[in-house]
Parts: structure tokens; C-alpha cells; sequence
């Protein structure tokens, strides 16, 4: 509120357009300088809009847009040519109808799209924030649009961030902001941002100089000039971009520097994806072929005309005989061109549009691909492929988060070379989770996930937060190991002896392994603690302490695990006290007593006798310590009153909430939390932990080295808060942590061991490391990054642990890439994972099976990888040669490639590199091809693009990706289809992709029903369209040899433009969106459906030809059969045209019906309604136009023909030849010729129900207990029935 500010002092240069042009100069909009608030002014306001057209600009630019379509100009050009009169065909205001018709349709359809961009503008500026007003002094309400650059704005917390501001301060005492930038990038984790340093924010007068607007969201350069002349530097940490929100900060004040349109968030907002589907192609490519076939009836015509009226020898009516027959007959091309117009299917393309529009809405609103679960439906953001998801060749998958939860869950660990197996916990998430499908898992996961969630979430609900993904709640998901356990009961008595380990009881030096694993796995993380039952800004932190010493135990001497850390017993591992810790235990206790309760009074932690936190720490370890004494052994109290004191601590440190940024890492932290070392609280320079039989410390955090792609480890320097040491602790993958710790220590080939066991079971596998400095000088931390065992600053490089973290298979999949895969689907999985896991979540979901034969690609040079795959090639083509036999060939559950059935490749990402190199990328896809499956390991974002860029690029196959995180969105934008999960990574592949689904499984009907029937039903309705234009524009043509090829027309000229354009063109729109060739439950049981309809290509040049043909024969038909019975007779033009049109408008719709497999009520009203809009019209134009179609005068025509008998037996007659033939056809193919897949599959089927009886028969006499499913046996179901064993 104490806002200052001088402008003389800090500009006494004038702002030149090249001086804005270079970069943004801002200033607080509280200026009184004139020429600085001008300059304010030139900036964008911060008001969106994202609408197409104004109310003044809508009809000439929407009429632009449209121009862009060929057909649109094609049939304006033929409206304009109709005015000519000397090519006239008919009225010329009849001729502009069909265009403007068609233009009016678009034209509302781009209105409508348009306003619900305009109501979610309106709504987006009419949001609220609070901006400083220099008048008032105080923070206002300001509408969103109406903030402008150079003002300030206060946010508070779970507010979203109206434009990009610079952050001058924040409620934090570090001066840290979090957000969330779900709204932007999809990213659910919180990222900081922070307050620029050294800021006088009461007496703001400083310059601000940025680069211009961009929509780079990773960058952002510039400086803070201060009024000394002193400038501080600013980057992309500083700044708050808009649609951003503020979390955990209870207030944040910022300048606007960016505002509107000029926004990084707007101006990455590129709209939804537009792609063009394979069938559109094909259909420009016969749209050409109908403008070809257009072209040569009217050169016969005009080639006639001229030659008719060459030989014309004294007529009998007025004709033009001035004009010569060359100039008439090009007269008359034109004037064919008028006439035969309708032959070019000037509604199809609005036809296709409405068609998609409708198929989109029923794959929407799909209940089979409704997550009730996270309350998600299917989005489809590309509105037209659709009909592409039925010809999918290929499909490329990422493993972490696709196939599997990406919900982690502490499995195994492994600590100084002692496996600790955690029997109990992979039994319930085995179970639970559905890795192996119990009777129903969708239930069983619902129940458990209600069970663990409900309480936490309602309370979140209801004081309205948004719950990020990474709250997890998995405490109650790890069960302790009971053999670590006590071990750890070994921490909580003072009085207990050290051993060598050799009766059983653990050494100090395994201890002290346990305990820093333990500690690595609760500090070494960028976790953000909060609580459920406090605001989502408020974050359990405090402040550093200026003295750390040894905590103790109340009343009791020097606690065993202070002991162990200060003895020096344990060899290398010999640990000085701190300088500042006391021999006096009591005093020293009472001082940690006192700083603990005061570090709580501070932390504002809920008590034990609220329900939660470890406030009566110190008095549950004096009871552990008496029950201790009268133990004559020493072993305290028993291990199952110790897992239950653990269960009891888990209960109540649930009340704790972790927002990570991976679910590895909450992973880790709910793990430790399980054994009672939990994270309370952090501070920038500290860290609030507890330690079984401790209670709270403080540990001192002096630097973090985050995460990245090339260390591929996290380190955190802390001061241990026992020995005093400085010491780094490192989690990472095991591939680089191994590397760095020394072979001598800490068993490292026995946790080699469980690491590779670890892998085999699909684990994925983290390593702790450990190491101690001994000097101050090492505090200069980029010397870190590279550190080796052999630093001069390091006493102990070691290895603490490692860990393994099941990521949950998701439900069905297994079943779901058996059936993709006996629709003719490859499955290729394309991950960063290492080999071990990725073959073993491969066995898993059934895409490897025990018969196969891996082909595993590992090479370290171009040479070596060249000669590897013609190995391979030479191997795949041998086993190609044995499988051959009849019996294999015979096989139908394989695809075409009887080779591909017992093949997998698996190759690395070094190798991957060699192989797509253009010498030997040819070699890499013919092995690829000739195998069932492709796995690539280790792969990057950029070689999963390339991957799927050689096989559509090279094969020309339909390809599809599917992936849920960042890493994937390259390949999804590749792929002809890219899919998008929401997962647990954020949203950037949903925001990147075509459709977007919640789970795996939806991929099955996503593919086989719905991507099957869209193909079809718009294949079909396109070449019903070609049909029925080309057979009406021919009635027309075959005229033209009775008139002397003038032009003339047997019909009314507005029954010839609404024919196409009105009364038939609705059936085929219902028949896009309605029609089903087959149930959507057979497609599910029998996938092979699908590739046969690959297989059929129901949209090809030949089934184009084939339909030009029939429409040929059917307007021969249709023509000739009324011509023969009228012949001889005195009916006049539009008498001999009526049953012609009448009998077209009944072939073409009940071509419909036959080639139509459902039929429903609203197929027979739709086809009802076109029959009688015909009749009708034409009826009323009978009784009262007069003029309405001069020359001729339709005046009682239609109501004498329908009123003669013949008239009807004519249509009957025409109507039954023109139609037998292709319902002859129709019948025959079905009967002698059935899919060959579908044939194999109804067998299959009832072989399989036949096997299933025989199997229930059998089990009824012979009853077999089962074996129990557990980590040892995976492969079994969990059933309480008892079937064979």
C-alpha cells in the first residue's frame, strides 16, 4: 500500500518505435508522466478474444473462408454462368439456391461454433482480481479485461493468474511462490517460482526492460533497474503466467508485464488439431474423376449439338440458324455444364461435416468409455479423422502410465545386502489392484480406492480445493516387512546391546545402513507437506535453527541410535559427535525436549491426541523402554506389537499430505512414513523429521541438486542430524548409482543381484547412496554433480539400498492387446524403461506369451548393429520357413504373417540410434516387420517420433500412438491417430493428441466398434453419394439424344435442383450416423471383424468404379422403361419426365434400404418424409404455379400423371429392374461368400463354448484345491472356485 514512484529521474529518454520494436519497457501504470502512461497504452489490454468474426466482419470473411473450397467457387462460378444468356439452362435465381443453401448451412454451423467462443470469452473477462488503484490507495476488484501492463495485482491462494506477471512478493518468508500449471501445460506437480531479490517493494519506482511477447513458456529475459543505476537480472523463475494457479502461498503481489493476447498462454493457444483423413483424400481424388466424366458428356453433348445442327435440314420448329454449329456446340458446353452440374456433389462436403458431428457425439457419450472413477469421458479434439480409427495398422504405446496406474507402490527393498521381500504388501496390491484379475477388479479397485480416499478427498471438496495427483495416499498401502521391522525396534531401546550380527540380532553398521536408507528416502525429495484439514495454502514449514544437537529421550540415558551414530565402532563408517552435543544426556534431552515442543508450538502440528502428528513421542518410547527392561533377552516387545504400533503411527500420520513431483518419489516418502521416519515439515534451510524411537529433528539442508537427464539422480547436502557430519544423499537409477559407489562397500554385488531380480519382476528400481565430506572447501556444489568415488573431498561413497516400486497394471489390459492384436493390430511398446521391466510388463499384459522367441538387439557400433540384424533377418526368415507347414498355415489365430506369430524384437536406445540411421533403417523395418512385436527400451522422445515416422512414412501404414506424458507427445503428433491418456503425468499428450481417453482399455472399442463402424458408414455414404448423383445427372444426359443435345429438360427445373440437394440427401446423413453392420458386442468378441473390414477396403478406386456403373445401368433402366411405355403417345415434356423423376427418387432410396444393415423407426420416418416431400412438392407445384419454371408451364402435369394407373405400373416395373440386379448380388455374396473372419471366429467361438461345457462337466468330478496367488506364482488367477490344476 506504500507504493512510491519517480519517473523524471528514471526516463529522461523518449520511447521510439524502434526501441519497442527491440524489447518491452514497463513501469508501474500508477505514472503521473503523460508520455509513460502513452507508452502503457501502446501495450495490448489484457481482454481475449477469441472469436473468429465480429458482427460487422462476419459475412465477407466467413465468405472468404468458404471460397477456399474448390467446390464452393465451382458451383458461385456455374450460379454466375447461368446469368449469361446465351448458355442459360433455367431461371437464374434457381440456379444461385443450391449455393446459397449450401453456404447459409456452413455459415450457421461457423456462427454457432463461433458464439460458444464468445460466451467463454465473456466469462473468462468478467473474472475478478484485485489491482492496485493509486486514486483509492488500496487494492480493488478489476474485471479481468480491464488489467492492463504496469499494474499491480494481489492474488491469494487457489486464485488463477489473470496475465504474466513479474513476482515482487510473496507471503513466504523465503520469498517462494508455488503454482500449478495444469491449466497451461498440463503439469500437475507445483513448480516455485520466486520473488525478485533484493526488492524495496513499500517504494516501488524501478524500471523494468523484457523481451517482447513470445510463446516460449520455458524462457524469460530482462532486468529491474533500480533509481542507484543498480540492475538485478530476471528469468523465467520470477515470472507468473497466466491461467497458472497460485497454491500453498497464502498472498502474491505482481506487476503485469505481459497482458491479453500477448501472453505466452494465449499465444500458445493454437485451437484444435486439424488433420486430413485418408478418406477425404481418396474422395478429392474421385471428386477429380467425376469432373472428368462431367467434361466428356458435355464435349458429346456440344459435339452433337453442333453436329445435329450441321445435318439439320429444313425444320419443323424455329432454330437459330444465324450461329454456326462450332459456336452453338460451344454454346452448349457450357450450357451442359449448367445442366449436368449436380453430377459434382455440391452437399457432400456439409454431408460429411453434420456426419462426423454426429458420430463424435455418440463416441462422446459412449457409457463403455466413461470413467466413473475420475469422472472422465472420452474427448475427441480432432473432429475429422474419425473415420481413421477403423484402419489402424499399427500402434505404438508408451509403458509407465499407458499400460500401467503410474500409481507407485513401495514393493521391495533391499538394505546393506539383505533383501526385504514384503510378502504381505505384494499379496494385497496383487490382489487389490487387479495385476492378475480377480472376479471383478473394476469393483474391487473402486472399493479399495473409496476405502483409502473418501475421507480425504470429501474434506478437500468441501472447502474447495483441487486435489492434485500426486496427493497420494499410499501409507496404508505398504505393509511393513516384519523382519525390518525388528531391526528397527532395535532403535527405540537405550539399553539394548550391539551385536556383530551373527545371533541374528542386526550389527550397528547394518543399522546405521537402515537408518540413513530410511532417512535418504524422507529428505532426499522435493516433497511439499500439507495438511487435509487445514487450507491447501497452509504448508507445514518453519524456521532454521541456529543449533542442531542430538535429540534424546526423556528421563532415560543417551537414546541406542545416538549411540550408533557417535560410538565410532563401525570401521569406515566412524562418526564423530557434533562439536556442539554435550556428555550430558539429561541436560541434552531436556534442551531437545524443549526445542521439539517449541518446534511444534512453531509447526502448529496436530498432536496424537488429535488424531494425528507424533506429539507424544517421547512418552511411547518410555513405555518401549520399560517393557524393554523386564524382557530378560532384551528384545523389548514383540514384533507383531511393533507392526501394530507401525500400523497405529501410519493411521495418524495420514492426517500428513505429500504433493510430489513424481509418484516414484510419493512413492519413497510413504514408504519411510510406514517405518515412522516421516517428513513433517520443510524450511529452505531445514528439514522436520522423525525417527523411530527419536522423535523430531531438525535436519539442516544446505543444498539441493535436482533431478535431471543427464545425472539422472537427485542429491541433497544436509548436516546429519546425529554426527554432525556433512553428508550427500543420492536416489537415482541404478545404471548410474553403481557406477559412482565404491565395489568394497555396503554388499554391492549382492544388491546387484536384487536389483536384476528386482527388474525381472517388473520393479522399477531406484538406488540410495551415501556419501560423507570432510571439508568445508567442498562446499562450492556444482562440484558435485560429476563427483566419482574417488573425490578428494569424499570419506564414504557407498551404496545404502535400493528400492522396487510396482507401477499397477491397469485393468484389462492384457485383454485388450489380445484382441487388438486379433484385429490384425501391431503392438509396438516404446519406452524409456530398462529391458528387464519393460519384457516383463510385456509378459504381463500378454503381448509376449511363453512360446515366443525374443530377438534382444544390443550393440555398441554401427558395424556390430548391421551385422546383428542380418542375423536376425537370416533367423526370422529360417523359423518363417518352418512355420510354413500347412498345420501352421493353417493357424487363425495368427496374423497374415505366419512369422510374426513367434518373434519379438527388443532393442535399446543405443542400438535404436544405429538402426534408424538411413543405411540400415531398411534392415531395422523388415526384421520389425516379420515379428509379432517390437519393444524399444531406453528409448527418447525423439526416437519414439522416428520410429513411428519410419513405419508410416516407408510401409505407408495407418499408425496410432498412444501415451499419457510429456515424453510423448512427439510421437503422438506424428502418428496418423494420436491418442492421449490422462494420467498421472499431467495433461500434454491429452492436449497434444486427436482423442483423448482416461484408460487403456477404452482403446478396444475406441478401435474395434466405433473406429469400424465411423469407416464404414462414411465410406458407404460417400459412394452412395457418387451413386445417386451420377445415376440422376444421367436421366438428364440420355434426354439429350431425344432434343438434338440442346440442353433441354424433361423436368421442372426446381424439382432438378432440390432433387440431390433436398430430397435425398437426408437419408444418407442418418445412415452416417445410425448405421451398425454389425452389434457392437460381436465386434467386441470377435475382432477379426476388424481386419476383415481392412482387408474388404469398402472405400476403393474398384467399389467407386462399381457404383458409377451400377448408377449407369440403373439410369439406362430408369430412362428407357418409361420411354418405351410412352412411346407412341402425346404426353409433352414434364409429362414424360414425371414418372422418370418418380421412379429415380424410389431406386434411390430403396438402393439405400438394401445396402442399409439397421433399420430403425428413424430410418423408415426419414425415408417416409423424403418420399413425400417429393410428392408433395410437386404436387403443389402442379395445382398452383403458373410461371414457376418457364418455358414449360408445369401447371396440372403431376396431378394428371398421378392420377392414371400406368403411371404407377411404370414406377413399379422401373423401379423393381433397375434394383433386382444389385439385390441379386447382394444375396449371392452373402450366401456364397461370407467373411472368411467372421466364419473362423463364430467357429471359434463355439469350439471355445463347447470347451467351457466339457471343462464344468469335468470339474464337477474332479475337484483340485488351487494354488494361492502370490509374487511366486503371478500367473495364476485368484478364484475361489477350484479348477485344474
Amino acid at each position: 500500500s506504500g507504493l512510491m514512484y519517480s519517473s523524471k529521474r528514471l526516463y529522461p529518454f523518449r520511447f521510439t518505435k524502434e526501441h519497442l520494436r527491440k524489447k518491452r519497457t514497463v513501469i508501474p501504470s500508477s505514472t503521473e508522466d503523460e508520455e509513460l502512461s502513452q507508452l502503457l497504452k501502446l501495450y495490448n489490454s489484457n481482454k481475449i478474444r477469441t472469436t473468429k468474426y465480429s458482427v460487422l466482419s462476419f459475412l465477407p470473411k466467413n465468405l472468404f473462408e468458404q471460397l477456399h473450397r474448390f467446390a464452393n467457387v465451382y458451383f458461385i462460378f456455374l450460379a454466375a454462368l447461368n446469368f449469361v444468356p446465351v448458355v442459360e439452362a433455367f431461371q437464374p435465381e434457381v440456379a444461385v439456391v443450391p449455393i446459397i443453401l449450401v453456404l447459409s448451412v456452413t455459415a450457421v454451423k461457423d456462427i454457432w461454433e463461433d458464439y460458444r467462443r464468445f460466451r467463454s470469452d465473456h466469462l473468462i473477462n468478467r473474472l475478478l482480481c484485485r489491482v492496485y488503484s493509486s486514486k483509492q490507495k488500496a487494492y480493488i476488484d478489476k474485471c479481468w479485461k480491464d488489467v492492463r501492463v504496469g499494474d499491480f495485482v494481489r492474488l491469494s491462494c487457489n486464485e488463477i493468474i489473470p496475465a504474466d506477471m513479474l513476482l515482487l512478493y510473496s507471503s513466504d518468508p523465503r520469498g517462494v511462490c508455488y503454482i500449478e500449471t495444469a491449466n497451461l501445460d498440463g503439469e500437475t506437480n507445483l513448480k516455485q517460482r520466486q520473488v525478485v531479490l533484493d526488492l524495496p517493494f513499500q517504494n516501488f519506482h524501478s524500471r523494468l526492460e523484457c523481451e517482447n511477447p513470445n510463446n516460449d513458456l520455458s524462457r524469460f529475459r530482462g532486468y529491474m533497474e533500480h533509481p542507484n543505476g543498480v540492475r538485478v537480472g530476471l528469468h523465467n523463475n520470477n515470472l507468473l503466467l497466466r491461467s497458472c494457479t497460485i497454491r500453498n502461498t497464502e498472498t502474491v503481489v505482481g506487476i503485469v508485464i505481459y497482458a491479453g493476447h500477448e501472453t505466452k498462454a494465449m499465444m500458445n493457444n493454437s485451437g484444435p488439431r486439424y488433420k486430413r483423413s485418408q478418406l477425404e483424400k481418396r474422395l478429392n481424388t474421385d471428386v477429380l474423376w467425376c469432373v472428368l466424366l462431367l467434361i466428356i458428356m458435355c464435349l458429346t453433348a456440344a459435339v452433337g449439338h453442333g453436329l445435329w445442327l450441321k445435318n439439320l435440314k429444313d425444320p419443323i420448329f424455329e432454330t437459330d440458324t444465324e450461329t454456326s454449329p462450332a459456336l452453338a456446340g460451344f454454346y452448349v458446353f457450357w450450357t451442359m455444364i449448367i445442366v449436368l452440374q449436380v453430377l459434382i456433389p455440391i452437399s457432400l462436403y456439409v454431408s460429411i461435416e453434420i456426419v462426423k458431428l454426429g458420430q463424435i457425439y455418440f463416441i462422446h457419450n459412449d457409457l463403455a468409455l466413461y470413467n466413473e472413477q475420475l469422472d472422465s469421458r472420452i474427448q475427441c479434439r480432432a473432429l475429422n479423422i474419425t473415420e481413421d480409427l477403423g484402419q489402424i495398422q499399427y500402434l505404438f504405446s508408451d509403458k509407465t502410465g499407458t499400460l500401467t496406474e503410474n500409481k507407485m507402490v513401495f514393493r521391495r527393498c533391499s538394505i546393506y545386502g539383505v533383501e526385504y521381500p514384503h510378502k504381505e504388501n505384494g499379496k494385497d496390491q496383487y490382489h487389490d489392484f487387479g495385476f492378475h484379475r480377480s472376479t471383478d477388479p473394476a469393483v474391487t479397485l473402486r472399493l479399495l480406492i473409496q476405502t483409502n480416499t473418501d475421507n480425504v478427498v470429501g474434506r478437500l471438496k468441501r472447502k474447495g480445493s483441487l486435489l492434485s495427483l500426486h496427493l497420494c495416499v499410499q501409507a496404508k498401502e505398504v505393509v511393513p516387512d516384519p523382519e525390518l521391522v525388528r531391526k528397527l525396534s532395535w532403535l527405540c531401546s537405550p539399553v539394548k546391546p550391539l551385536s556383530d550380527g551373527s545371533s541374528g540380532t542386526p550389527c550397528s553398521l547394518e543399522l546405521t545402513y537402515i537408518t540413513d536408507f530410511f532417512l535418504a528416502l524422507a529428505i532426499c525429495n522435493s516433497v511439499v507437506v500439507s495438511s487435509p484439514s487445514q487450507p491447501r495454502h497452509v504448508r507445514f514449514s518453519f524456521s532454521p535453527f541456529s543449533a542442531l544437537s542430538t535429540p534424546q529421550l526423556r528421563g532415560s540415558p543417551r537414546s541406542f541410535t545416538s549411540r550408533l551414530f557417535s560410538r565410532g565402532k563401525t570401521g569406515s563408517f566412524t562418526f564423530s559427535p557434533p562439536p556442539s552435543s554435550t556428555t550430558d544426556g539429561s541436560e541434552t534431552g531436556q534442551e531437545n525436549n524443549l526445542e521439539s515442543s517449541t518446534l511444534r508450538r512453531k509447526l502448529d502440528l496436530p498432536s496424537r491426541e488429535d488424531g494425528g502428528g507424533a506429539g507424544q513421542t517421547e512418552t511411547e518410547t518410555e513405555d518401549d523402554v520399560d517393557d524393554s527392561k523386564v524382557d530378560p533377552d532384551g528384545f523389548g516387545e514383540k514384533v507383531e506389537d511393533v507392526s501394530k504400533e507401525v500400523d497405529c503411527e501410519s493411521d495418524t500420520d495420514d492426517e500428513l499430505l505429500y504433493e510430489a513431483e513424481s509418484p516414484d518419489e510419493a512413492a519413497l516418502v510413504h514408504a519411510a512414513q510406514a517405518y515412522r521416519c516421516t517428513l513433517r515439515g520443510r524450511s529452505p534451510e531445514s528439514l522436520l523429521v522423525d525417527l523411530p524411537g527419536i522423535g523430531s529433528l531438525a535436519v539442516q539442508l544446505l543444498h539441493i541438486l535436482p533431478f535431471d537427464s543427464n545425472r539422472k539422480r537427485m542429491s541433497v547436502v544436509v548436516r546429519h542430524p546425529l554426527s554432525g557430519q556433512l553428508v550427500v544423499y543420492t536416489k537415482g537409477a541404478d545404471s548410474v548409482i553403481m557406477d559412482l559407489t565404491e565395489t568394497s562397500k555396503g554388499n554391492t554385488e549382492q544388491t546387484q543381484k536384487h536389483l536384476d531380480s528386482y527388474a525381472r519382476e517388473g520393479l522399477r528400481t531406484l538406488c540410495i547412496a551415501k556419501k560423507v565430506k570432510i571439508t568445508e572447501r567442498s562446499c562450492c556444489w556444482t562440484q558435485l554433480r560429476d563427483w566419482r568415488p574417488t573425490s578428494p573431498f569424499c570419506v564414504t561413497c557407498v551404496c545404502s539400498g535400493t528400492t522396487g516400486i510396482l507401477d499397477r497394471l491397469q485393468e484389462e489390459v492384457p485383454e485388450t492387446i489380445e484382441a487388438l492384436q486379433r484385429a490384425g493390430i501391431k503392438v509396438w511398446v516404446l519406452t524409456g524403461d530398462k529391458k528387464e521391466t519393460a519384457i516383463n510388463i510385456a509378459y504381463a499384459c500378454k503381448l509376449l506369451r511363453p512360446g515366443d522367441e525374443l530377438l534382444t538387439v544390443t550393440c555398441g557400433s554401427k558395424d556390430a548393429c548391421a551385422a546383428l540384424l542380418q542375423e536376425l533377418k537370416l533367423e526370422v526368415q529360417r523359423g518363417g520357413d518352418r512355420l510354413m507347414e500347412p498345420s501352421a498355415a493353417e493357424n487363425r489365430s495368427e496374423s497374415s504373417s505366419s512369422s510374426a506369430a513367434d518373434f519379438i524384437l527388443v532393442i535399446d536406445g543405443c542400438t535404436l540410434d544405429w538402426a534408424l540411421q538411413e543405411e540400415l533403417k531398411s534392415d531395422f523395418l523388415e526384421l520389425s516387420c516379420r515379428c509379432k512385436a517390437v519393444i524399444c527400451c531406453r528409448s527418447t522422445p525423439l526416437q519414439k517420433s522416428q520410429v513411428v515416422r519410419l513405419v508410416r512414412d516407408q510401409l505407408g501404414a495407418m499408425t496410432l500412438a498412444v501415451g499419457d506424458g510429456a515424453n510423448d507427445v512427439s510421437m503422438i503428433q506424428v502418428a496418423d491417430v494420436g491418442i492421449g491418456i490422462s494420467g498421472q503425468e499431467g495433461m500434454q499428450a491429452v492436449m497434444s493428441s486427436d482423442f483423448a481417453i482416461s484408460r487403456f482399455k477404452h482403446l478396444s472399442k475406441l478401435l474395434l466398434v466405433h473406429g469400424r463402424w465411423c469407416y464404414s458408414r462414411l465410406a458407404n455414404m460417400i459412394l452412395y453419394f457418387f451413386y445417386k448423383n451420377v445415376m440422376y445427372v444421367n436421366l438428364l444426359f440420355w434426354y439429350q439424344f431425344f432434343c438434338g443435345f440442346s440442353g433441354a429438360l424433361m423436368s421442372n427445373s426446381w424439382v432438378l435442383i432440390l432433387f440431390n440437394l433436398l430430397f435425398t440427401s437426408v437419408p444418407p446423413i442418418i445412415y452416417g450416423v445410425l448405421e451398425r453392420d454389425v452389434p457392437a458386442d460381436t465386434l467386441m468378441e470377435l475382432p477379426e471383424l476388424y481386419r476383415a473390414a481392412q482387408t474388404a477396403k469398402i472405400y476403393v478406386p474398384s467399389m467407386f468404379w462399381i457404383n458409377i456403373l451400377d448408377a449407369f445401368y440403373q439410369s439406362l433402366v430408369c430412362f428407357f422403361m418409361p420411354y418405351f411405355a410412352l412411346a407412341g403417345s402425346d404426353v409433352g415434356d414434364l409429362s414424360f419426365g414425371s414418372p422418370i423423376n418418380a421412379s429415380a427418387l424410389l431406386i434411390i432410396l430403396l438402393h439405400q434400404v438394401i445396402e442399409s444393415h439397421t433399420l430403425t423407426w428413424i430410418h423408415m420416418l426419414v425415408l417416409a418424409v423424403s418420399a413425400a416431400s417429393y410428392f408433395g412438392f410437386v404436387l403443389l407445384v402442379s395445382l398452383f404455379c403458373v410461371t414457376c419454371s418457364p418455358p414449360l408451364n408445369p401447371l396440372g402435369v403431376e396431378t394428371l400423371q398421378m392420377s392414371q394407373p400406368l403411371f404407377y405400373i411404370i414406377c413399379t416395373l422401373t423401379t423393381a429392374t433397375a434394383l433386382l440386379p444389385r439385390l441379386l448380388v447382394r444375396a449371392l455374396h452373402n450366401t456364397l461368400n461370407p467373411a472368411s473372419a467372421l466364419t473362423t471366429a463364430q467357429m471359434d467361438k463355439v469350439d471355445s463354448e463347447r470347451y467351457c461345457k466339457r471343462m464344468q462337466r469335468w470339474n464337477q468330478n474332479h475337484r483340485v484345491n488351487r494354488l494361492p496367488v502370490s509374487a511366486d506364482n503371478p500367473g495364476l488367477e485368484r478364484s475361489i472356485d477350484t479348477v485344474v490344476s
